[in-house]
């Protein structure tokens, strides 16, 4: 049965120790007027500024985890806004993101094509296309094309989902388990 197609980005699923992840996450910062969208699901950066940004697509930055949501007080408004993404130039000086930032947690994500069992254990990068604004989701996919061994990719493919809907690898969009391969607090550097 073909799987169904479904981008969410990268959804929490549970630690790389089987325990469950408990919605762990911490609080970062973005700056003021920052322009590019972020949308839950989306993995994200340091900066040496002290903030965060959304992370790119086939970059070898170093990942400090995936966007859950965000506060910060409506410039026009002047109302305390939470949402579930941030919609990018926002000014506002206590814009915060939520991050599930553990570098053992394990994350559901929805291949954009044909996705082997022969492919686990690699590593990967992720598309970088643009969330929807109605549901504040990600539409980041795994990229089965750009795959390798370096340490830079941002993700590494661990197994199949079990989801019968969703597990199928004769068809494209299998649903996959990832880790963040190319963690911030995994790789020993600052900036």
């Amino acid at each position: 049965m073909s799987n169904q197609v479904e981008k969410f980005g990268l959804r929490p699923y549970r630690k790389l120790d089987g325990t469950p992840l408990v919605g762990a996450q911490n609080r970062y910062t973005i700056a003021s007027n920052y322009a590019t969208a972020i949308y839950q699901g989306d993995m994200v950066e340091p900066l040496a500024s002290g903030n965060i940004q959304k992370h790119g697509a086939n970059t070898s930055d170093a990942v400090v985890g995936v966007f859950n949501g965000c506060f910060y007080t409506d410039p026009t408004t002047q109302k305390p806004t939470y949402s579930n993404f941030y919609p990018g130039s926002i000014v506002a000086s206590d814009i915060t993101a939520f991050i599930v930032d553990d570098p053992d947690a394990v994350f559901l994500m929805d291949a954009d094509a044909t996705f082997a069992r022969a492919d686990l254990f690699k590593n990967y990068s992720v598309t970088n296309t643009t969330g929807v604004t109605q549901t504040g989701m990600s539409k980041a996919q795994l990229d089965v094309s750009v795959s390798g061994v370096a340490s830079t990719f941002a993700v590494q493919a661990i197994d199949i989902s079990q989801d019968p809907e969703n597990s199928d690898t004769s068809s494209a969009n299998a649903n996959i388990l990832v880790r963040i391969n190319n963690h911030f607090y995994r790789s020993g550097t600052g900036l």
